[in-house]
């Protein structure tokens, strides 16, 4: 087992690779998986020669003249793919950032195996009581602290890695000896909510 976890975000030019939009800004912390701390990060923008509408930069604060003097995505998506190596990967909704990370590396010709978790999905198994699923509000909710501007890739990931800690801190349980890998972050994800409370069960019995 990796003993790292990937935390991914991706600042973009819209939401659809498919559909021309491009990544603008990756950040990664690389999560330790048995301690919860952040040992690493990899932060940049990046150009991809796509302009960015005025919308996303009053969203993000990128704007196309910073973008402009920024290493090519070739080299931020090979730098990236090193940095993460082989560690299995997590986002905020992840199926918004697996498919730029797999869209952008695709650009550079490398492949993109990593298996993605997401802690919206794990949050609405875990804390339905949330008033919602958006980062910010299950920061707060937490009482996690806020890292810098979000909608700035580095901030987002620093928050969802926090966030990440917490989740994995509560399937451990009081003991502390609840499984909480990326392994078992995918089952949990993917449990139907009626069968969540048998599932977390088993982990408290190996």
């Amino acid at each position: 087992m990796t003993s790292c976890i990937a935390v991914i975000d991706f600042e973009t030019t819209g939401i659809s690779p498919q559909m021309g939009d491009r990544a603008t800004e990756v950040a990664i912390v690389l999560l330790d998986q048995v301690h919860g701390r952040v040992v690493d990060r990899f932060q940049s923008l990046m150009f991809t020669g796509v302009h960015i509408p005025a919308f996303i930069s009053q969203l993000t604060g990128i704007t196309n003249a910073m973008v402009r003097s920024a290493p090519t995505a070739v080299q931020v998506m090979s730098e990236a793919a090193r940095f993460v190596g082989t560690a299995p990967i997590v986002a905020h909704n992840a199926a918004f950032d697996r498919k730029f990370w797999q869209a952008e590396l695709a650009q550079v010709g490398l492949a993109a195996p990593h298996p993605f978790a997401c802690t919206v999905m794990l949050s609405r198994r875990l804390y339905p009581h949330a008033p919602n699923h958006q980062l910010g509000t299950l920061v707060d909710f937490h009482r996690l602290p806020r890292t810098g501007q979000a909608h700035r890739a580095m901030a987002d990931a620093e928050m969802a890695a926090a966030l990440l800690a917490r989740i994995q801190q509560d399937l451990r349980g009081p003991s502390g000896t609840g499984r909480a890998d990326h392994d078992w972050l995918m089952q949990v994800q993917a449990c139907p909510k009626a069968k969540l409370g048998r599932l977390l069960a088993t982990a408290s019995q190996t």
